[in-house]
């Protein structure tokens, strides 16, 4: 089925990985770091529900001498929601494709179970509204979509047997449409089946281009979303054809239009259904591929507005592996930038080395959600060395004066924390450096033995959020709800808050779902 950004999975450093109707396919190019200045290395694999960045996938696979495990590539596997790759979506067996149900969401494998055992409808008489120059111009349109579809030859017995299916749902749909030319579900569904026949076409020279039948595809979503503007899966695997056919003409100006499509469909998927991790990495992923087009001068902008919606992903959808890897490998990409062009960097921003680190933890996440992809095990390799081993992160936070909920501001302490899979600690007074960098998680606890430092297990939390309150002093706030109360920290800058969220709702995930000993394993060796 035909999927998006994401099809691939796009990788900026490491490689990202897209989703399947979001598509996931971006792979990222990753450098190992070893001191302050990284050594270039291969690209790591981005996941898409997005769409993976295939320079920096190759980059990767060079390096690590792997290759991307087939799951990754959630475009391949996924199943078009009538595109969209809803996991906990239990779709009935038969959907009945009435005019009425065009916010229903179908899965093509719903469709094609559907028009297995159906016969071909015969075509009705019915009176037409419309006059007989426009009947005769859909008529050739549609014939022009079906000759394209008759001539596609699978690569397999599986592909041949698959094309039978969609010749024949093809023909359903273009009848429904000469009946009624406003059947907006009937103008989605054969779009999906053009974009399904897009992935059947074989290399023999007889059959039609795989671009061609993306765009005639493309055409039946924009009809469809003109007669229906609130069809949010048409946006969302529109979006997907059209990277596909961006991704097919490399680094061109013609590919940067195509992409800047591509984001402005999922802008608008996302506007109408804002509840989807997918749309939001296979966004993600779409502006990544964007990033590797456009002048130097806009690239950072587009780059730190992927990292919003990699980031937004997750929010929706803490487990989503792929985001989180996404995530990883745009910010691996922006290091690398920051490094290559020597810009200076104010006390407001993230350094290189942070920006390093800040990659591998999300690299590590997505390790321990999904221990047996190959993509993530290869990146992980890479950027293990980047993490403050044996913590997963370490770095500052301003405290209040422990056993103090409301204290003066002057009270509240700046001082350094580590995170594991265990728990958030703070470092205490002395030689921070050392205790940060040499103590194992036991020694920690017996320089803490006058319980004068803040320690919150991980199993404790309860929730974790960005906060506004005039008890704190200035700064990004920072509220831990655990199962003994809630605990109040004031990160040095709002972005420095962002990772510590995620580092936070990462390691609680990863310990609901019952991985912390694969974490342990990433960060302890």
């Amino acid at each position: 089925m035909p999927e998006p950004e994401s099809r691939d999975g796009h990788e900026p450093e490491p490689q990202p990985e897209t989703e399947p109707v979001p598509a996931e396919q971006t792979e990222a190019q990753l450098k190992s770091e070893s001191g302050s200045a990284p050594e270039p290395v291969p690209n790591l694999q981005t996941e898409t529900e997005s769409v993976p960045t295939e320079q920096a996938q190759e980059q990767l696979e060079q390096k690590s001498e792997s290759e991307a495990d087939p799951a990754v590539n959630d475009v391949d596997l996924g199943e078009k929601t009538v595109r969209s790759n809803e996991v906990n979506a239990n779709p009935s067996p038969t959907p009945q494709l009435r005019k009425d149900e065009g916010s229903r969401t179908f899965t093509m494998r719903e469709l094609l179970n559907g028009l297995k055992n159906d016969s071909e409808p015969e075509k009705e008489d019915v009176n037409s509204p419309y006059s007989p120059e426009q009947q005769q111009q859909h008529e050739e349109q549609n014939n022009a979509a079906m000759d394209l579809i008759n001539s596609v030859v699978g690569v397999d017995d599986e592909g041949r047997s698959r094309q039978r299916i969609l010749t024949f749902a093809a023909r359903r749909y273009a009848t429904a449409i000469e009946r009624n030319p406003e059947d907006y579900d009937a103008l989605y569904n054969w779009a999906l089946v053009l974009q399904e026949s897009a992935d059947n076409v074989s290399p023999d020279s007889t059959s039609p281009s795989k671009d061609a039948l993306l765009e005639e595809a493309c055409r039946k979503y924009d009809e469809a979303t003109l007669l229906c503007p609130t069809l949010h899966d048409a946006f969302y695997n529109w979006a997907i054809a059209i990277s596909d056919r961006a991704k097919m003409r490399g680094r061109t100006k013609e590919a940067e239009e195509l992409w800047k499509q591509a984001t402005r469909n999922y802008e608008k998927a996302v506007q109408l259904n804002w509840n989807s991790p997918q749309a939001l990495n296979n966004w993600g992923l779409a502006l990544q591929e964007l990033s590797a087009i456009v002048p130097a001068r806009e690239k950072q902008k587009i780059v730190r507005t992927a990292i919003s919606k990699f980031r937004a992903a997750i929010q929706l959808q803490f487990d989503f592996h792929r985001a989180i890897y996404n995530l990883g490998t745009v910010l691996y990409g922006l290091a690398e930038d920051t490094l290559r062009t020597g810009g200076s960097v104010s006390a407001q921003e993230v350094s290189p080395n942070e920006l390093y680190s800040q990659s591998a933890i999300y690299i590590a996440a997505a390790h321990a959600l999904k221990p047996n992809y190959s993509v993530y095990s290869s990146a992980l390799r890479l950027v293990r060395s980047m993490l403050p081993l044996p913590h997963l992160k370490v770095g500052y936070l301003t405290a209040p004066p422990m056993g103090s909920v409301i204290a003066p501001h002057n009270d509240w302490k700046r001082s350094e924390f580590l995170l594991d899979h265990e728990k958030l600690q703070q470092i205490p007074r002395g030689d921070p450096k050392q205790v940060s960098q040499s103590l194992s998680a036991r020694s920690v606890d017996a320089v803490n033995g006058d319980k004068k430092t803040i320690k919150l297990h991980i199993a404790d939390i309860i929730s974790v959020s960005a906060c506004a309150d005039l008890t704190l002093p200035p700064g990004a706030g920072l509220c831990i709800d655990t199962s003994h109360g809630s605990f109040y920290l004031v990160a040095d800058s709002w972005e420095s808050l962002d990772g510590w969220l995620d580092a936070l709702r990462l390691v609680y995930t990863i310990y609901v779902r019952g991985k912390s000993d694969v974490l342990a394993g990433i960060i302890t060796g």
